[in-house]
């Protein structure tokens, strides 16, 4: 029989890396458990640069690169080394037949398309950037983690290398099983940056089939309540919610943070206050002296704002945070604190602090999931100038009314429906929300008005309502209550009537030509 040898062999890893942080490490590790390396363009060259054996992937395959290196992983070679199942004899004939050799890990990770795609408007470069061989390797290995390591984060790193250290250089099922679970994902992601690239192209917001995407940024305490968990994903690692101090945010923190974000956003460059509670306003104003425009909100429900975020769509100075001590909020938000400021509020251990000063309200996505199904919309963002509303009313409003009726509007779509605003000088009196009856929230916000407001009725008192008013009931409610001048959406068949009763009653009525639910 001759002097057969039982030689054990040697395993290889094929790395392709485009993020060659910490490579050594892993080098290292391979060259100790007697690893032999393979690799490509930049790659090859790092290793020989950092001292290590490798073998080109043109000189193992037999192929050079070709296509300006769109083309030298995609082998035959590699892949059959990646995809064999190692009890299969029938594979393992198919190896013996051409040459092929088996390939145990693959360290690969990605051209940097999202990196690019968030830094260029150039679409050949961006196309570039999309990567063929590193995805397919990924996702072959991927496959067979049964007997291949796959690492697509340097991340892992040191979670491989403790596992070679664990298992006299190979892996356990479990630890492979893991590194494909992630690299699935890796691929997953990848693809769906790329689709969601050609969708934004070609302009189609609703396609057949929709790819989400998102980087888990925290783990939340739990959910909306105690007993539901729940987690914080984004577009961007970069999330641009920045803390400056207290506790934790909580999902309900982040709910409330958002909706406030809304309508600060919306007020006129570095003016207004907004304090939210259960992501529904309770005061706003937009008026230019800033202490006065936060005491002016917090005068709209002082009851509801107790416990409340407050958010400045300006940057808060050292009369403002003096202010702000003697409330009592759960999260302040800003575009920017000075430093005293900051030292008076961080007195308070547990009150969050927001600096929104980065955040845009561009490329959004208002998505709702339930019932495992998918609500996408755009969010309610539209700018409202002066040609969106018609003045139906034979009495016509002056232009400080026209803006004060605007300003009403803009607040009262963030309300959640049915949705009434009562409103004084750019700023709120008295808000209605989420009531099944239209008339009920009339009801409320005059409620809140006639408790919390020393109104001066030598100043108009202007109403907005979020869709059109089904009966003459609520207006009749509003002007009895010293409202001169109303907006609402059309399209009651009622209309006719309404206005007719504002003629009667010499009020101001704006139509506006788009509804405002929020739900």
């Amino acid at each position: 029989m001759g002097n057969k040898k039982n030689i054990m062999k040697k395993k290889k890893a094929l790395i392709s890396v485009y993020e060659k942080t910490n490579l050594i490490k892993i080098l290292r590790s391979f060259r100790k458990h007697n690893i032999e390396l393979i690799s490509s363009g930049g790659t090859y060259k790092e290793i020989i640069k950092l001292g290590y054996k490798c073998e080109e992937i043109s000189k193992f395959t037999g192929m050079p690169e070709i296509l300006d290196g769109r083309v030298k992983t995609l082998h035959p070679k590699i892949h059959a080394g990646i995809l064999s199942e190692r009890n299969k004899e029938s594979h393992k004939r198919i190896l013996k037949k051409f040459n092929f050799e088996e390939i145990d890990f693959v360290i690969v990770n990605f051209y940097p398309f999202e990196k690019v795609l968030n830094s260029s408007h150039n679409h050949e470069k961006i196309i570039k950037n999309i990567d063929i061989g590193g995805p397919t390797m990924v996702r072959a290995a991927s496959k067979n983690y049964k007997y291949v390591t796959v690492i697509t984060n340097p991340l892992n790193y040191e979670d491989l290398i403790n596992e070679l250290d664990k298992n006299n250089g190979s892996t356990s099922l479990g630890f492979r099983k893991k590194m494909s679970e992630i690299a699935f994902t890796e691929t997953g992601y990848y693809d769906s940056l790329i689709a969601n690239y050609f969708n934004k192209i070609s302009k189609n917001k609703f396609p057949k089939k929709k790819l989400l995407y998102g980087n888990l940024i925290e783990n939340l305490r739990y959910g909306e309540n105690p007993h539901q968990s729940g987690a914080l994903y984004a577009r961007d690692f970069d999330f641009n919610i920045s803390s400056l101090n207290g506790k934790k945010l909580s999902y309900n923190n982040y709910n409330d943070i958002f909706s406030a974000l809304l309508v600060s956003k919306s007020f006129p460059k570095n003016i207004g206050t907004v304090i939210v509670k259960h992501a529904n306003p309770c005061g706003v104003s937009i008026s230019k002296n800033k202490i006065n425009s936060f005491k002016m909100a917090f005068a709209c429900d002082p009851v509801s704002a107790y416990g409340g975020i407050v958010s400045f769509n300006f940057k808060i100075d050292r009369k403002i945070a003096a202010e702000l001590n003697k409330k009592f909020l759960e999260v302040v938000i800003c575009k920017g604190i000075e430093n005293n400021a900051l030292k008076i509020l961080t007195k308070k251990k547990n009150l969050r602090i927001i600096d929104s000063n980065k955040i845009k309200l561009n490329n959004l996505e208002n998505i709702i999931s339930n019932f495992n199904s998918i609500l996408i919309q755009e969010p309610d963002i539209k700018v409202f100038k002066k040609n969106d509303f018609k003045i139906v009313s034979k009495r016509k409003p002056s232009s400080s009314t026209f803006k004060n009726l605007i300003f009403a509007f803009n607040v009262c779509r963030y309300v959640k429906s049915n949705a009434i605003v009562l409103a004084q000088d750019f700023s709120t009196v008295g808000i209605g929300s989420g009531q099944p009856s239209r008339l009920d929230s009339c009801k409320i916000s005059i409620d809140k008005m006639r408790k919390f407001q020393n109104i001066n009725h030598n100043n108009e008192i202007v109403a907005a309502s979020d869709a059109f008013f089904p009966f003459v009931d609520g207006v009749e409610k509003l002007v009895q209550s010293g409202v001169t001048a109303i907006v609402q959406p059309y399209g009651s068949i009622r209309d006719k009537e309404i206005i007719r009763f504002a003629n009667q009653t010499g009020i101001v009525l704006l139509f506006s030509k788009t509804r405002h639910f929020k739900h």
